[in-house]
């Protein structure tokens, strides 16, 4: 799996997850360019995401995430 497969699934994710349809993630996206990404949505998102991926995040990946683009490269790693 390689980013233009997962973006278009993440993109439906965080439109989600926050509720709105316009939100359009790309690698460099962070919690500081979607207005309502607290740490309380950060749980939800990475549940969200491990829902729509079938695979689980250890804490220490979660934690190392400093961009989409992170999660991006975990999810091409062991995602289906």
């Amino acid at each position: 799996m390689n980013s233009n497969e997962i973006i278009p699934r993440l993109n439906e994710v965080f439109r989600d997850v926050f509720g709105n349809s316009s939100i359009s993630v790309t690698e460099k996206t962070t919690a500081d360019d979607i207005e309502d990404w607290d740490s309380l949505a950060h749980i939800s998102l990475v549940a969200a995401v491990e829902s729509e991926f079938g695979l689980r995040f250890k804490m220490r990946e979660v934690s190392a995430m400093k961009n989409v683009g992170d999660m991006i490269n975990l999810i091409a790693e062991r995602g289906r």
